[in-house]
């Protein structure tokens, strides 16, 4: 059984740091694409960054030089370092995992949520001004 459970998430003040883990378990995160998503009330579930199959990232232009994606894949565990946080990053963060072969790129502009194929419940950021 698949499992992916994120944690790190708590509130912090405009231009702090937190760093997001998103622990897997029942399958190999190496062999897939990986991704974080975030949702605030009432929108869609967004992208944010994501790590491909062969360690290529990608990120959308907000968070571009303020967050960073890794995988540590002795651990089986995704992560997002979250820099110089803003009001704006609050949500609810999903790691998730797509089991197609995918680029980075494309996983943030082609791939719709609804086809990723394994979620996280989530862990809540608010960052407060």
């Amino acid at each position: 059984q698949v499992r992916l459970v994120e944690s790190g998430g708590t509130s912090v003040q405009a231009g702090g740091s937190l760093r997001l883990s998103c622990e897997v378990s029942g399958l190999k995160p190496d062999d897939y694409c990986m991704a974080w998503f975030r949702q605030t009330p009432g929108n869609s579930r967004e992208p944010v960054a994501a790590f491909d199959s062969v360690a290529r990232t990608s990120y959308i232009e907000s968070v571009k030089a303020r967050f960073t994606i890794s995988k540590d894949n002795a651990k089986n565990t995704l992560y997002l370092e979250m820099n110089d946080l803003a009001p704006e990053d609050t949500g609810k963060y999903y790691c998730a995992v797509f089991k197609g072969t995918i680029s980075a790129s494309a996983a943030l502009t082609i791939v719709t949520p609804s086809l990723w194929d394994y979620w996280g419940r989530g862990t809540q950021v608010t960052v407060s001004s």
